[in-house]
């Protein structure tokens, strides 16, 4: 078994005993050398977000004191769902290796299809407002500041 995914597995079974979160466990490596570490925390920390890929985006991100993982690979026990794909994304990492499938996650009462497909319906100009009803508001002022932010001569773009 690849050393890398060894670790995701193991951070996954440790959940098995520990309760705090699914049986999800990721790593991240920079030049072979594992920068990160997460496990799925949703449970013991109350916070939907605290999926194993973003818990170890946020421990490589403080271990190198960077936002930019460009350079790193993810190893992770599963498919990432949409918000960590989306997470992996912003962290600029270009390779994820996975261990199960979203169809194995299924099978064991993980559904990330119907974000997939509000996504979906986003583009196509027909998502479902049962999950999630997105309307723009007062635009007018909210783009004054996005105006100023643009005129910033000392901005970062990330």
């Amino acid at each position: 078994m690849n050393e890398y995914m060894k670790i995701a597995k193991e951070l996954s079974d440790d959940n098995l005993k520990t309760n705090v979160g699914g049986p999800f466990g990721a790593c991240i490596v920079k030049d072979s050398v594992i920068i990160g570490r997460g496990s799925n925390h949703v449970l013991s920390n109350n916070d939907p977000t605290a999926h194993a890929e973003i818990m170890a985006i946020r421990d490589a991100c403080k271990n190198i004191n960077s936002y930019d993982l460009s350079g790193c690979e993810l190893y992770t026990s599963c498919f990432p769902c949409p918000m960590c794909l989306s997470a992996i994304i912003w962290a600029n990492i270009k390779k994820v290796y996975y261990g199960n499938t979203k169809e194995d996650a299924a099978d064991i009462g993980f559904r990330d299809d119907f974000i997939y497909n509000y996504i979906k319906g986003l583009t196509d100009n027909a998502a479902d407002s049962n999950i999630l009803n997105l309307e723009a508001l007062d635009r007018e002022e909210t783009i004054k500041t996005f105006e100023a932010f643009r005129q910033k001569s000392d901005k970062t773009i990330y």
